[in-house]
C-alpha cells in the first residue's frame, strides 16, 4: 500500500493485523455511542412516573392505551429546565452524528483527528446539558430514573473514550 504524503493511516497494510483490529473496534464503538446518544435522547425516557414519560424531548402521557406527547411545562419546572432538556436533546443529535462522521474516517484508514475533537466538544456540551437537565428537574414524587438517563452516560463514557483513543492514535510508518 502506497502511503500519500502527509495523510496519517491508522494502519500500513496486511501485516499489522493487530492495528487493523484495533480501527474496527474503534469504529464499533463509535457507532455503539452515537446509537446510544439517539436512543437517550430521542427515545429514551430518564423518568417515569406510573404511565408518564419525561425525556429531555418532551413527555409522554400513556392513560387507558392512549398516548399523547406532552411538553415539559407542565411539570412546574423553569423555562430554563425546558431549554436544557432541548439543549440535552439537541447536543446528543449532533455528538451522535458527529461520532458517526468519526467512524466513517476511522473505517477509511485515517485517523480524523478533527472528526474527534468535534465529537469531544459535542460530548462535552451534551453532558453539560444534561447535567443541567438533571439538576434542574422539579422532582415530581414517585418519579423514578429510567433508561434513558443510563443510555446517555454510556454514550458519554464511550464517545469520550472513541475521541481520546482516535487523537492518541499514532500515524502508521
Amino acid at each position: 500500500m502506497n502511503a500519500s504524503p502527509g495523510v496519517a493511516h491508522l494502519h500500513s497494510g496486511l501485516q499489522n493485523a493487530p492495528r487493523v483490529k484495533a480501527r474496527w473496534i474503534f469504529v464499533a464503538l463509535a457507532i455503539v455511542a452515537a446509537t446510544l446518544f439517539t436512543l437517550s435522547v430521542q427515545g429514551g425516557r430518564w423518568w417515569s412516573l406510573a404511565e408518564v414519560e419525561i425525556g429531555p424531548f418532551g413527555a409522554t402521557q400513556c392513560f387507558g392505551g392512549d398516548c399523547r406527547p406532552a411538553g415539559l411545562g407542565w411539570l412546574g419546572g423553569t423555562a430554563r429546565f425546558e431549554r436544557t432538556g432541548m439543549a440535552a436533546w439537541a447536543g446528543g443529535l449532533i455528538a451522535g452524528f458527529s461520532l458517526l462522521v468519526l467512524a466513517a474516517g476511522v473505517a477509511s484508514r485515517r485517523i480524523p483527528r478533527l472528526a474527534a475533537k468535534t465529537v469531544l466538544v459535542a460530548t462535552i456540551t451534551a453532558l453539560v446539558a444534561g447535567i443541567g437537565f438533571v439538576v434542574q428537574f422539579p422532582g415530581i414524587d414517585g418519579a423514578a430514573i429510567d433508561r434513558g438517563l443510563w443510555l446517555f452516560v454510556a454514550a458519554v463514557v464511550c464517545s469520550a473514550a472513541t475521541a481520546v483513543a482516535v487523537l492518541r492514535a499514532r500515524p502508521a510508518t
